[in-house]
């Protein structure tokens, strides 16, 4: 083997051996789980020589993870003040009937989903949904599933939705106004998609009537809760305005720890540290295989060549979020997506595309896991095949709505 091809080959070994781990979740028979899988892959790439230490370190996206870590700090102000629980409620409590509770969860998920974390919204959201449909003699299978899928669909509208839109924006220069308006028509789409299948597919275990029952006050922090809706309300203007989305988003969180309410260990242990060490792990592994030159080989040269079309970005981003999940998806293309004729639109697919694929199996995103496992902490079992007979058509569906905005309509 050739002293040029070595550094190839170690680089496609340890790429190849992180994405099958975090495709599985672990590696057999360790007790390692996506973020262990990382952190040994990005770790085999600076000791092999693929990457330098300097430039390991240089591959690191502060400003991801600075957006990333700023935004939990600030939807754990929002839980632990019960802002979430206020909104929820209060959509839900002006429902009439079965169908138009259903559409409260789907907003409330969504709507939140898209100006937070999604993850964080269906964190909280589903023990609330749960005694909600309860206490209104629903069933809560349709609308926990409902939370799940609609907090997927509604975080693509904006950068500050989820992990990979925020990747997309630090890689594609795209604003938060720009994104928005070309993402939120998709979202919105997709919501009615969410409701409609829903609807259809539980149509018959849906009762006549909501039951009456008198709900129990949801706890507020009304103090700490007028400050981070303030806080939230000017970080929206600054967003709008083109100041840094992640700036924003760490002065709005130093803001909000300058308080003698909240002992700042009820704060961090909100935050998804895990994540953050994954994010870390994969910039590293992604550059290694970028120094290798086999980011175009890995993917493809004839599906490298097709990604100009709209259709096949949209189908191999989709398929490729489901096989090792959607951030290192997002990460995988990331060098090819420049090269395309229309970069701008090609990572709004990106976007579009790595997030909506999430709602195709249980696994398929964090948020589905956390509604599931959150269920059956109540005693609600949602199975794979109860899952997919909403999940499938929603991906499908909202796929097929975001390739025809993005990829067919003008920009």
């Amino acid at each position: 083997m050739t002293e040029l091809a070595l550094p190839r080959f170690l680089a496609l070994a340890v790429f190849v051996g992180a994405y099958v781990g975090l495709s599985l979740g672990r590696i057999p028979p360790f007790r390692i789980d996506r973020t262990g899988v990382a952190v040994v892959g990005a770790a085999a790439m600076v000791l092999t020589g693929v990457l330098p230490w300097a430039d390991a370190v240089a591959s690191v996206d502060a400003s991801t993870l600075v957006l990333l870590f700023g935004m939990m700090i600030v939807a754990a102000y929002l839980r632990l003040s019960g802002f979430f629980g206020i909104v929820a409620t209060f959509a839900i409590r002006r429902a009439r009937t079965p169908a138009g509770a259903l559409a409260a969860v789907v907003l409330a998920s969504g709507v939140l989903s898209a100006l937070f974390v999604n993850d964080i919204v269906c964190l909280v959201l589903a023990p609330l949904v749960v005694a909600v449909t309860r206490r209104l003699g629903l069933p809560p299978a349709p609308y926990l599933i409902a939370l799940a899928t609609a907090a997927n669909v509604g975080s693509v509208a904006t950068l500050t939705g989820n992990p990979q839109n925020m990747l997309v924006g630090s890689f594609s220069g795209i604003g938060y106004r720009t994104f928005l308006l070309r993402e939120a028509p998709v979202a919105l789409a997709g919501l009615a998609c969410v409701f409609l299948v829903v609807l259809a597919v539980y149509r018959r275990r849906l009762p006549a009537t909501l039951d009456s029952t008198p709900e129990a006050p949801a706890p507020v922090h009304r103090a700490l809760m007028t400050k981070t809706a303030l806080a939230v309300g000017v970080m929206l203007v600054a967003f709008l305005a083109g100041v840094p989305i992640a700036v924003v988003a760490i002065a709005g969180a130093a803001y909000l720890l300058l308080t003698r309410r909240v002992k700042p260990e009820k704060v961090y242990r909100e935050i998804d540290w895990p994540l953050l060490v994954l994010f870390v792990g994969l910039f590293v592994i992604t550059a290694g295989v970028e120094r290798a030159g086999l980011a175009g080989e890995i993917l493809g040269p004839r599906v490298v060549a097709s990604l100009d079309r709209p259709l096949v970005l949209t189908g191999v981003v989709a398929l490729l979020s489901n096989l090792v999940s959607n951030v290192p998806a997002v990460l995988l293309v990331k060098t090819v997506v420049p090269q395309l004729a229309d970069p701008q639109r090609a990572w709004l697919i990106v976007a579009m595309a790595s997030t909506l694929a999430g709602n195709l199996t249980l696994v398929g995103s964090v948020a589905n896991l956390i509604v599931v496992e959150s269920a059956r902490g109540a005693g609600v079992r949602i199975g794979l095949g109860e899952y997919c007979r909403v999940g499938v058509p929603v991906t499908v569906l909202t796929l097929l709505v975001g390739w025809l905005i993005l990829g067919i309509l003008p920009g």
